[in-house]
């Protein structure tokens, strides 16, 4: 076999070799603590400036909890509200609002509700950079609708810190 052959032939197979390689390793965003602290925060303080005492979470990709807040009036089950909503909203990529209103409104939908950690209560919203989920934001402890104005909040924050 000529050299040029040779070269020809390790090359295309170093190149199939490399390539395969790479099929094998995934790379993922996260949410950074210090990113999820400042939304958090951000949702936190949208709801005390309002006069309601709430609790506020952050949960990654994953679902895993990385930031709870909650003021020092705030009732001790709002913390594992705002977990459930924040977990709801990352595992199902909506609002929670949306996501009450979609499992209510249709029967097919409806035994999503009863998956363990889920709550179908609004106050929740993911947290997403260009398409791809990082987390999600909820706050617990006034209506659902202000609940979903001040995790809004911590969303705007994270497109602020995400951009």
């Amino acid at each position: 076999m000529r050299v040029t052959t040779r070269c020809t032939v390790l090359a295309a197979a170093w190149l199939v070799a490399s390539h395969a390689g790479a099929q094998g390793v995934v790379t993922q965003k996260i949410l950074s603590l210090n990113a999820a602290k400042a939304i958090a925060e951000a949702a936190l303080a949208e709801c005390k400036g309002r006069g309601f005492h709430t609790s506020v979470a952050v949960v990654d990709r994953s679902g895993t909890l990385l930031v709870v807040l909650r003021d020092e009036l705030a009732s001790p089950a709002t913390i594992d509200m705002a977990r459930g909503k924040a977990y709801t909203a990352m595992v199902f990529r909506s609002s929670t609002l949306d996501f009450q209103q979609a499992t209510a409104n249709d029967p097919t939908r409806a035994p999503q509700r009863n998956v363990p950690g889920i709550l179908a209560l609004g106050g929740g919203v993911p947290i997403t950079v260009n398409g791809e989920i990082l987390g999600g934001v909820a706050s617990s402890g006034s209506s659902q609708k202000d609940d979903d104005e001040c995790a809004r909040a911590g969303l705007a924050k994270a497109a602020e810190l995400l951009k």
